[in-house]
């Protein structure tokens, strides 16, 4: 199995997470999910197979551990697909300071429409 088969399942996805925090046993891996020991075991075996965990054998436990070594393609195809990516050139404003702007814009707007409608003298007041 290659990496991208292994992390293609949830559950093999949740396992490499777990063990991102450190080496764990089955039964500690298991616990967090709704499948059977068993079935755990099985995606741990996959997982090693893809090169992505290892297994140490401690007495009558099994460790696993992530091996970061696995993640190297998938690392490069994502570089790949980052490197082929267009880039659109960043505004020369930041977005929000745009937003702050029309906001000022209306606002002056909106006073200069209120103080050409008010009377400028008292006397026009009255007429």
């Amino acid at each position: 199995m290659d990496p991208f088969e292994a992390i293609a399942d949830p559950v093999r996805r949740r396992l490499l997470e777990q063990l991102a925090g450190g080496p764990a046993r089955v039964v500690d891996l298991a616990a967090e999910h709704a499948v059977s020991r068993p079935a755990i075991s099985k995606h741990l075996r996959l997982l090693g197979e893809a090169g992505l965990v290892t297994a140490e054998d401690r007495g009558r436990e099994r460790h696993y551990r992530l091996a970061a070594d696995g993640l190297a393609p998938v690392r490069r195809w994502l570089g790949e697909l980052d490197e082929r990516a267009p880039r659109r050139p960043a505004p020369p404003v930041p977005e929000a300071a745009l937003d702050g702007l029309e906001l000022e814009v209306r606002r002056t707007t909106r006073e200069r429409s209120d103080t050409r409608r008010a009377p400028s003298t008292p006397q026009e007041e009255t007429a």
